[in-house]
């Protein structure tokens, strides 16, 4: 009698041998399987590090023609509240004059170019939301209508940026950019 064959004569599908072999196998991926699951969610940002990904930010309190400023991601963000004046100042701009056409705003395709509209974040172009960091080498510039355009200027090195925070002369090639925002409500933006 043959060893695959059992005592009535029917063929077997396999021995005790072959059922150990693949459940050893199974298991040792399984096994595998959550150490190499362990080793790549390490990797991922933890939860405190998630959590500052994106923040809400109340601007009950900016009135119009203030500025606030508040850290995200270990970067200042500007959060202004424009007045008539520097709306239309920012919306006359012929965007030919402009260093940089392009409007650097995450909220946008790449491919946007940098009119006022672009740049802002409602309509009417009051809120303007932008990373406070001079796009030459990482100054913070100064606001509330500094430098020769109305807008920012950054003294490090001599950056003007205008009313919608585009560059205008000096050695920064870009307009300072725009994060991902939007308001959540009348009265809160949402960072990231």
């Amino acid at each position: 009698m043959s060893h695959a064959d059992d005592h009535s004569g029917a063929p077997h599908s396999g021995t005790r041998r072959d059922f150990l072999y693949y459940a050893t196998a199974g298991a040792g991926a399984v096994a595998a399987g959550a150490a190499g699951w362990t080793l790549v969610n390490q990797m991922n940002p933890s939860a405190d590090v998630q959590a500052l990904s994106s923040i809400f930010v109340d601007v009950s309190g900016v009135d119009v023609g203030t500025q606030l400023t508040v850290k995200w991601r270990g970067k200042p963000v500007f959060i202004r509240r424009r007045t008539p004046e520097e709306i239309a100042s920012a919306r006359e701009v012929d965007l030919a004059e402009l260093i940089d056409r392009n409007a650097r705003n995450a909220n946008l395709p790449a491919d946007a170019d940098a009119s006022d509209t672009n740049r802002t974040m409602d309509e009417a172009g009051e809120w303007l939301v932008m990373m406070g960091v001079c796009t030459h080498l990482g100054c913070v510039p100064i606001g509330d209508g500094a430098g020769d355009f109305g807008g920012w200027f950054c003294p490090c090195h001599g950056s003007h940026y205008d009313a919608a925070g585009r560059i205008r002369r000096g050695p920064a090639p870009e307009n300072l950019p725009v994060p991902t925002a939007q308001f959540s409500d009348e009265t809160t933006i949402l960072l990231g």
